[in-house]
C-alpha cells in the first residue's frame, strides 16, 4: 500500500510488520504507530497504537467491510486525531 497523500506531504511512508495485519507509519525514520487489522464480528477493524507508549488512538467500535477499507479507515483516524 502506498502512503496516503497527506501522510507523504510530511515525508512519511508506511511499511509492512512481520505479521500480514501489521503495518507501521513511518516518519523521521522512525516507526512511529502501529495499524494491526483484526477480524470483527465478519467484518474488520483497526487498531491504531503509538509505538511510543502503546497508547491506543483509534475508536474500537468502528468496523470495515473487508480488510483493506479497515487499513485505509485507520490511517483516516489516525490522520483525524493528529490533526493533520
Amino acid at each position: 500500500m502506498n502512503a496516503p497523500d497527506w501522510l507523504a506531504a510530511r515525508s512519511g511512508t508506511l511499511k509492512p510488520g512481520v505479521r500480514p495485519e501489521t503495518t507501521f507509519v513511518i516518519l523521521e525514520a522512525q516507526p512511529l504507530y502501529k495499524l494491526e487489522v483484526r477480524p470483527a464480528v465478519g467484518k474488520f477493524a483497526c487498531s491504531v497504537s503509538s509505538t511510543l507508549n502503546g497508547k491506543r488512538l483509534d475508536d474500537p467500535a468502528v468496523t470495515y467491510p473487508t480488510a483493506d477499507a479497515a487499513l485505509t479507515g485507520g490511517l483516516d483516524q489516525l490522520r483525524a486525531k493528529l490533526g493533520w
